[in-house]
């Protein structure tokens, strides 16, 4: 590693706005970003604007700059190909100079929008077709890390629970027939797999493609039976949340499309993953967030973006059951790893107690991190970075970096890199 290739570099970040974010005085990605890049940013814009997601890579939509002598007008992307060796030999024969995967802090005060990512094959299919929709021809496995209590909706529910939302709920009974509801109540688990697949497939394409009208009908009814019920009886956990969502989606088909839905909660520490094709929704709280290189998102409820419903309803699995919730491996005394099944990334957690030290070894590959709280040092063979609340950094390939809490806070950072086991391939 020469002097023209630091091990690691600070990077200025970009911010996303969407509707869904936190205001700004509530918000852990305003707070990140108003400190980010050691230049504190006055936020002008008024107290109720949304701060959603603070992005970390090299994806166009939302570029990271590499900052030298507080100097920050080269993007991440451009200086990467400029020096290639950063990345590591194997990460460049498969994804070229640039970062395969894409990190962020999200912050969510209402739900996103009811959507999935497509594979690889059919994300290079979309932005041929529409490109000013689907802005790049990659898929987008991801893995949301809770910083607090998380929520979110994520796969579909087991076939028990699915029957009792064909009998519990008459307003989504009646908008798919009575015919499609008998045959889910007929189904049992020892049908062959296909044949639970296309019938849930049925039941959820003729829900979301439903006429509004009669979406909108269907909600009153539901409000109206739901607002009675809790007088009388209480509520259910989903049935709190599907009102939840109608306040902030009102006659919106996504709040009927909640029931079908696994209802997940995180602590802080737990993580969820999501590959390719499976339908998911983030409902509530902070968390860290890695996925591929992608900004592809098909929708199809809970949201007043652009709506894609036959594509969503295509290109699901209609995998039920509750999904796998990891919890991370311990990797030394204070860092913990999570590494889902896919190449592109895996992340750390990394709480140092005030004035100790860690070690991240050196690996074959690039890494990013993300101070979110306390002050500390950096330190590699070649150079040594003070950081605190708000910083990013670009770690080169094969660079070991020795991590020190500076105050009796500690120090909280995450760090996102590909996963090890593709860089421990022969």
């Amino acid at each position: 590693m020469g002097a023209e290739i630091p091990g690691i570099v600070k990077l200025k970040c970009s911010v996303m706005n969407y509707d869904w974010g936190k205001p700004r005085g509530e918000s852990t990605v305003a707070r990140l970003y108003s400190r980010n890049a050691a230049a504190e940013k006055v936020l002008d814009d008024g107290e109720d604007v949304p701060y959603a997601e603070l992005w970390m890579g090299t994806h166009d939509s939302g570029p990271s700059y590499v900052v030298v002598d507080a100097f920050s007008g080269q993007k991440l992307k451009d200086w990467i190909e400029r020096n290639p060796s950063s990345v590591g030999d194997k990460a460049l024969k498969k994804w070229g100079s640039t970062l395969p995967f894409l990190f962020k802090v999200l912050s969510v005060a209402k739900a996103l929008s009811l959507q999935a990512h497509p594979d690889k094959n059919l994300a290079e299919i979309l932005h041929k077709r529409h490109p000013e929709v689907y802005k790049d021809d990659n898929h987008k496995p991801e893995m949301a890390l809770a910083i607090t209590d998380f929520e979110a909706l994520c796969g579909f529910v087991d076939l028990q629970e699915l029957k009792a939302v064909v009998l519990s709920v008459p307003e989504i009974s009646e908008i798919i027939g009575n015919s499609l509801a008998d045959q889910v109540l007929q189904l049992r688990r020892e049908d062959e797999e296909n044949k639970l697949k296309n019938i849930l497939k049925s039941l959820f394409t003729e829900l979301m493609s439903a006429d509004k009208a009669k979406i909108f009908q269907a909600i009153q009814a539901l409000t109206a039976r739901l607002q009675s019920k809790r007088e009388v009886e209480g509520l259910t956990e989903k049935e709190e949340l599907v009102l939840r969502l109608e306040k902030q989606y009102p006659g919106d088909v996504g709040v009927l499309a909640g029931f079908l839905f696994n209802h997940v909660k995180l602590r802080p520490g737990e993580a969820l993953y999501l590959g390719a094709n499976e339908p998911h929704a983030y409902v509530h709280g902070e968390c860290v967030e890695c996925m591929a290189t992608s900004d592809n998102v098909v929708r199809a409820g809970l949201t007043p973006k652009y709506r894609d419903v036959e594509t969503l309803c295509s290109m699901l699995t209609y995998k039920q059951g509750r999904p796998e919730i990891l919890r991370g491996l311990a990797w030394n005394e204070y860092t913990t790893k999570y590494a889902p099944p896919f190449d592109e990334f895996e992340v750390d957690r990394c709480s140092i107690p005030g004035e100790k030290t860690t070690v991240f070894p050196a690996v074959s590959g690039p890494s990013v991190f993300v101070v979110t709280g306390g002050e500390g040092r950096m330190r590699t063979a070649w150079c040594e970075v003070c950081v605190g609340e708000g910083d990013a950094l670009f770690a080169a390939a094969h660079v070991e970096i020795t991590v020190e809490a500076t105050t009796n806070s500690g120090l909280e950072m995450y760090r996102a890199g590909i996963n090890g086991r593709f860089l421990e391939k022969l």
